[in-house]
């Protein structure tokens, strides 16, 4: 597995080196694992109202998905952050950086959307992971 950046199309800016890859490449036969998108509802159901807590936890349920699958964030090759309001990049690129950095970070789609499923859902994760 390894990350793929063409030379021929714009390069990734150094802040986003660690967490976005233009392309992931993936021999095959390997086990996959499909994350349904995940927001940031608690294990006991609870929800907080602020954008970091919720990303926060996103990211917690993505990884004990991950682990429940015995796989870690470095086997991630694809995520989709769904957001539900601009102003929350920043603070996404922060949670990104501190939690998933790696020197080969999976292939990246952020979108900002009107609405999740639910109005007080601010962010949604979608996630591919693929075996070593």
């Amino acid at each position: 597995m390894k990350s793929l950046t063409a030379k021929s199309i714009w390069q990734v800016p150094g802040q986003f080196a660690q967490i976005y890859s233009h392309a992931f490449e993936v021999t095959l036969p390997r086990r996959m694992l499909f994350i349904s998108g995940q927001v940031g509802v608690k294990p006991d159901g609870s929800l907080e109202n602020d954008f970091v807590p919720q990303a926060e936890q996103a990211v917690d349920n993505v990884e004990m998905l991950l682990a429940e699958a015995g796989m870690g964030p470095k086997n991630l090759v694809k995520l989709t952050y769904l957001l539900t309001r601009i102003d929350d990049l920043p603070a996404l690129g922060e949670v990104r950086r501190r939690r998933w950095a790696s020197a080969e970070p999976p292939a990246v789609t952020v979108m900002v959307v009107v609405s999740l499923a639910r109005p007080e859902y601010l962010i949604e994760i979608e996630a591919i992971a693929v075996a070593d």
